[in-house]
């Protein structure tokens, strides 16, 4: 082997050590950026008070608060109504929280039948003026629900009120009525009456 081959032979292996040096540190670089991340996302949000609500489990119970408004506690009681041939209840008839909370009430439902229905939940609120503080991130009512014969199942309906809520309320009912839909009305029976043009039958 040439002085020149052994010349490059030895620069190119400096040259991959080098390369190798590089890659290890930019890899370590990464690594610790990754974990700095989750400090780092932490104090974000302690400074711009991005992690403003918390979570209660499906049926109620309170989980770690982080920056609710713990001054004030609402109670809110949860009232069910059903316009058709099946049950429908809420879990927990009622429910201590605070402004900034974000609560989950779970309502139960079961049809009965040997059918499948489709329902659908109107919500109302008291007092009324509870309505537009009263926010909901998911509920059953936001679309047609569809029950297969004999079905039973839990519905979710997170929510949270609005800190702006007037300090004089303290209480608000949220009422669902679930009725069925799609079921054909009843035709009124015709008669040999109602087939007699207006003005028949009548004396003149």
């Amino acid at each position: 082997m040439s002085a020149n081959q052994q010349s490059s032979n030895a620069t190119d292996k400096k040259f991959n050590r080098g390369m190798m040096l590089r890659l290890l540190v930019v890899v370590a670089l990464m690594f610790s950026f990754g974990y700095a991340l989750v400090p780092l996302y932490k104090k974000i949000c302690e400074i711009t008070g991005l992690n403003v609500v918390t979570t209660r489990d499906l049926y109620g119970g309170q989980v770690k608060n982080t920056q609710v408004d713990k001054t004030r506690t609402i109670t809110v009681e949860f009232d069910s109504n059903a316009r058709g041939p099946f049950a429908f209840r809420p879990v927990k008839r009622s429910m201590e929280v605070h402004p900034g909370e974000m609560t989950t009430i779970v309502y139960e439902v079961a049809n009965g039948q040997a059918r499948d229905i489709s329902a659908q939940a109107i919500p109302s609120y008291l007092p009324k003026l509870a309505t537009q503080y009263f926010k909901k991130i998911e509920c059953f009512c936001f679309k047609e629900q569809t029950l297969k014969a004999k079905e039973a199942r839990e519905m979710p309906v997170v929510f949270v009120i609005d800190p702006d809520l007037p300090k004089d309320v303290k209480n608000i009912t949220l009422s669902y009525t679930f009725f069925e839909i799609g079921t054909p009305v009843a035709q009124a029976p015709q008669g040999p009456l109602d087939a007699q043009p207006a003005g028949a039958g009548k004396g003149i």
